[in-house]
């Protein structure tokens, strides 16, 4: 048997095995079973990619890497894409090319400010605080549960430079009145897309992907994401520059272009003048910004190679489900407020959230559903400014700004939980589902 031979008969095997110990021999709802809030969705493609990078065991960044980008910037209609590590990677990443000397009097330095929200998750945050400049927070509407885009115009200083936010739960952002106020001032926008991957959004009369409407866009491929590589993340745009700033960030901050394994693309290795380095010095080792290695490896990429394949069918199982939810759970909105799809949006939903309309409703009602088999999640930090890693910045009142008040950022922290809808939910859970959150509001 030769080398192709064997290749071949061992994801034959994959095959077999997936077939075996994985596909799922009974999908119909069961007294007992648990819902998750997510799960992975896959069949015997993405173990057979898997084990096929393996076996070619170039671990790195490679075929399968260059693949995946390529599809998925086809995908997205965007001109580049790099991959990473993870979504949190993906926001460094975006942040951080922000940062870049290149930009000149348009790069974020030390004491500019960022406008963003308090009511998400901390990694849209944290890059912006890592490198020393202030984040502006501003309120969330409900049902939305995005930023409030009237607030703008009161948060912007002869500071700003960038707006950096998220696209909540799968729900776009006002993106025409974002993507407005930044044009009009000469702002950076960042689109945090990891929960809204696939939703769409019409603006000036196009209808686009969200991610793509602003200068950067990040993804997160996370087991509970739309799509999966287990670990894994994307940053795009349409921009020349931000594209060769983010992949020289990604890869350790160098200026070389070459791929993992190629010398030489260039012509000029040994003969150009760096800095201050000797004349010639090799151009694999020079440095033109400071940072990291980002890449997600070639075995997540082939992964996400498969999944991608699949991710139409993920969004319409998501759209179907959240609209089941929502038609079932109607006869509660005496209790609850139950979520709405921005204007001119397509959402491509991450989950269905619920905001309790009486205090102190949200931990019985939770309780009872983790009881009964549903898991549920917060929106994420609820107000990321009331969490212990910001508690050296209260106490000295420096590093971020406020902008009026955070009222409907404190009521999701208090009154707001949420369901899945991921597209491995069959309509008998989601009847499961919708029957227990009724219960649970009315016991």
């Amino acid at each position: 048997m030769n080398q192709q031979q064997l290749h071949d008969k061992i994801l034959d095997l994959v095959r077999d095995y997936y077939k075996e110990y994985h596909l799922p021999k009974n999908s119909a709802y069961k007294d007992g079973d648990r819902i998750p809030y997510a799960s992975r969705v896959y069949d015997a493609e993405e173990m057979v990619n898997l084990v096929d990078s393996a076996l070619e065991f170039w671990l790195t960044s490679g075929r399968y890497t260059k693949a995946f980008e390529q599809d998925f910037a086809s995908y997205l209609g965007v001109k580049y894409c790099a991959l990473v590590n993870s979504g949190s990677s993906a926001n460094l990443l975006a942040f951080a090319t922000l940062t870049s000397p290149l930009l000149k009097e348009r790069a974020l330095v030390r004491g500019d400010e960022v406008i963003t929200v308090a009511a998400g998750f901390p990694t849209t945050v944290t890059p912006i605080i890592q490198y020393g400049v202030v984040p502006v927070f501003v309120d969330v509407t409900i049902p939305q549960y995005n930023i409030d885009v009237a607030k703008l115009e009161e948060a912007r200083s002869e500071k700003t430079k960038a707006v950096m936010v998220a696209h909540t739960l799968g729900n776009p952002f006002d993106l025409q009145a974002v993507k407005t106020f930044c044009d009009k001032y000469g702002l950076w926008l960042v689109e945090d897309n990891c929960d809204a991957l696939g939703s769409q959004y019409t603006i000036d009369g196009e209808e686009k992907f969200t991610g793509t409407v602003g200068d950067l866009g990040t993804s997160s491929f996370y087991p509970p994401h739309h799509m999966t590589m287990g670990e894994g993340g994307a940053v795009y745009t349409n921009n020349p520059l931000l594209n060769k700033i983010m992949r020289s960030v990604r890869d350790w901050g160098r200026d070389c272009i070459c791929a993992s394994g190629q010398d030489n693309l260039c012509g000029h290795r040994f003969d150009k003048q760096y800095g201050d380095l000797p004349k010639g010095y090799d151009h694999k080792y020079v440095y033109s910004h400071f940072g990291y290695n980002l890449k997600a490896t070639d075995m997540q990429a082939a992964v996400g190679v498969a999944q991608l394949k699949k991710f139409p069918s993920f969004i319409e199982r998501r759209r179907h489900n959240f609209a089941y939810l929502r038609r079932e759970l109607a006869c509660l909105e005496d209790e609850v407020i139950l979520p709405e799809p921005c204007e001119n949006s397509k959402p491509s939903w991450f989950g269905f959230l619920i905001t309790c309309k009486k205090a102190g409703r949200r931990d019985p009602a939770v309780s009872y559903l983790e009881k009964h088999g549903v898991q549920t999640r917060m929106l994420f930090a609820g107000n990321l400014t009331k969490h212990p890693c910001f508690d050296d910045m209260r106490k000295t009142g420096e590093g971020y700004r406020i902008v009026g008040d955070l009222t409907n950022t404190d009521r999701i922290m208090n009154d707001t939980f949420w369901v899945g809808v991921y597209p491995g939910m069959t309509d008998e859970k989601l009847d499961y589902m919708a029957k227990t959150i009724k219960a649970a509001f009315r016991q």
